[in-house]
């Protein structure tokens, strides 16, 4: 499949993307189309067909009952092609649209977490819908509303050449003319119509952020100056819609008074011929009727590029975003990470964020197979930056990290993450049940795997208290379960993962005092023969670890176990000692 990025400054290439993918489909919608209008425009023709035999007066005979039956064919045969058109295209469109999402989705997915720091997702959201609109809408309007006067004033030139050469080469030169004029306008007010696309989207994004965040709005009393925020997006999105419309307006009015004028004097040049006897009844009737159809097809095709136009623009602004290349990629020669223990190792690793900030320079550091290492120190010196490099949510710059000798870089990124269990701080839920939200982890395990791994992270307690147990649906976000049990839920999934590599980011910060102890004994039992990185901001949570990193300014500056770091007169033990002069006034106040 070719790379969807390439198409991020080409929607129109983006359109024809989709439609190689339906050929037949297409083909049979722009023949039946093209039939339909060349039966529509022979209307006309079998009309002065009619007239000029009706003339003959009772001399006609049988001919005009002939000329009947061929203008009844053309109408017939005009309305039935739409309708096969109609039906064929009402599936094909949607097929492209599902197609679409589904490629979008699969491309913004395929982006490292650090993508979507600096990017809204309702946002994101908000253009992934905007490009199936904008693509579903194209196609409609231009199969309906652009190729059919499009064609139609072509055929009516041909018709009109019939009657009068010279008109049809007036017609024709002077539609040429209009259409360049009108190209060249549109292309001029590119600017506004992408203006009045990203005015859209920014709508879109500030109404799905404030509704996500309604609980913070209300607990801060913020509800009137959202209103206000959003009155002034609004209000800028419908400035900038004015601006577009209204220069698509201009161009509209010059295509009418222009049209207007060249029909009228068309008309006027058949009447010319008509009294000179150069044209019979009939062809006076033809030039007249096809230079109404012109008027009325090109008066058509104006107002559907207004749309087009407006389409295209939100379709390219949201390609513009979306289609960024990702920057986490596989190897070209990537295989599956073969774990064997999981000994990892920072073998002088040099990072700095996209935005200039140095992390590590030449870090170094060994875990072996087995071995609970906790990483402490105060923020900003690195600890969660490493869990993140680990997982291969950036590059390095120089150095490698390895997990049993085997380069992160060089191994799929779906195999790196499938030996690491991550149990986050902040704690993600999908708006679905425990039980899916649970087995995310392993898709293939059995509800007795799901209720086993609930149970071992001591979730049975309040599961059974829900309404539906397992098949609860807990909420955006898991709003309906509370601090401690949206991570012991993450715990779980870590018990049914059974990853060789676990990755603890302050696991139990969110639990109470009273189940803490609890929770500690079931994470002592996930850890049973895992490598362990627990980064820890409670030092009391690490006490029975085997090996304790102290990180600051991003290197490390103290390496051993707890008991032998106390002793000494360094970080770890100012740390533990500020630490227990925090609690000491806490407990004694118990």
């Amino acid at each position: 499949m070719d790379d969807i990025c390439s198409y991020a400054n080409r929607p129109f290439g983006f359109m024809v993307r989709y439609v190689r993918r339906n050929p037949l489909a297409h083909g049979f919608i722009l023949a039946c189309v093209i039939g339909a209008v060349a039966c529509s425009v022979g209307t006309q023709y079998g009309v002065k067909n009619l007239v000029d035999t009706l003339s003959q007066g009772a001399n006609a005979g049988t001919a005009v009952w002939i000329a009947f039956a061929v203008l009844f064919l053309l109408i017939a045969a005009d309305n039935l092609l739409w309708r096969a058109a109609s039906y064929v295209a009402s599936g094909t469109f949607v097929r492209v649209t599902g197609a679409l999402r589904k490629d979008l989705f699969r491309h913004l997915t395929g982006h490292s977490p650090g993508f979507f720091i600096d990017r809204a997702p309702a946002s994101l959201t908000s253009r992934v819908t905007a490009t199936s609109n904008a693509l579903f809408t194209i196609e409609n309007m231009l199969v309906w509303n652009v190729i059919p006067p499009c064609a139609a004033t072509i055929g009516a030139v041909v018709l009109v050449a019939t009657v009068s050469w010279q008109i049809a080469l007036v017609l024709l030169g002077a539609g040429a003319v209009v259409m360049i004029a009108m190209y060249r306008i549109m292309k001029a007010g590119q600017p506004l119509h992408h203006e009045f696309a990203d005015k859209a989207a920014r709508v879109d994004g500030e109404m799905v952020d404030v509704i996500s965040n309604m609980s913070l709005v209300n607990s801060f009393g913020g509800l009137r100056r959202e209103h206000r925020r959003f009155d002034v997006a609004v209000a800028r999105e419908m400035t900038a819609r004015k601006r577009s419309l209204m220069h698509l307006e201009r161009l509209r009015l010059l295509h009418a008074l222009t049209t207007l004028l060249l029909t009228f004097g068309i008309l006027g040049w058949a009447l010319k011929l008509w009294q000179s006897g150069a044209a019979t009844t009939g062809e006076v009737v033809l030039v007249c009727t096809l230079g109404i159809s012109v008027l009325s097809a090109t008066r058509d095709l104006a107002i559907a590029l207004v749309d087009v136009t407006q389409h295209i623009a939100r379709l390219s602004e949201a390609l513009t975003n979306l289609l960024v290349p990702h920057q986490m990629r596989d190897h070209p020669q990537a295989e599956s990470l073969r774990p064997a223990g999981a000994t990892v190792e920072f073998d002088s690793v040099d990072f700095s964020y996209p935005d200039g900030r140095k992390v590590f320079d030449d870090l170094n550091l060994r875990i072996p197979s087995g071995q609970r290492v906790a990483l402490i120190g105060r923020s900003g010196g690195g600890k969660s930056t490493l869990i993140a490099l680990l997982q291969r949510f950036y590059e390095v710059e120089n150095g490698r990290i390895t997990i049993d000798d085997q380069d992160v870089s060089r191994v799929t990124q779906h195999s790196l993450r499938n030996v690491i269990a991550v149990v986050p701080q902040d704690i993600s839920l999908f708006h679905r049940t425990v039980r899916e939200n649970i087995r995310y982890a392993a898709p293939q395990a059995t509800d007795r795997d799901v209720w086993d791994a609930a149970v071992a992270a001591r979730c049975d307690g309040f599961i059974r208290e829900l309404p539906q147990g397992l098949d609860t649906v807990l909420g955006t976000r898991g709003v309906k379960l509370s601090g401690g049990q949206r991570q012991r839920i993450a715990i779980a999934r870590a018990f049914l993962k059974d990853a060789p590599l676990l990755v603890l980011d302050e696991a139990t910060s969110a639990l109470d005092v009273q189940s803490e102890e609890e929770i500690r004994r079931a994470l002592r039992e996930l850890m049973d023969g895992r490598t362990v990185i627990s980064v820890a901001h409670r030092l009391s949570t690490v006490r029975n670890f085997d090996r304790i990193v102290v990180l600051q300014s991003g290197g490390v500056v103290e390496d051993g176990a707890p008991e032998d770091l106390l002793r000494r007169r360094g970080v770890y033990q100012g740390m533990v000692h500020g630490e227990i002069a925090r609690l000491m006034p806490a407990a004694q106040a118990a």
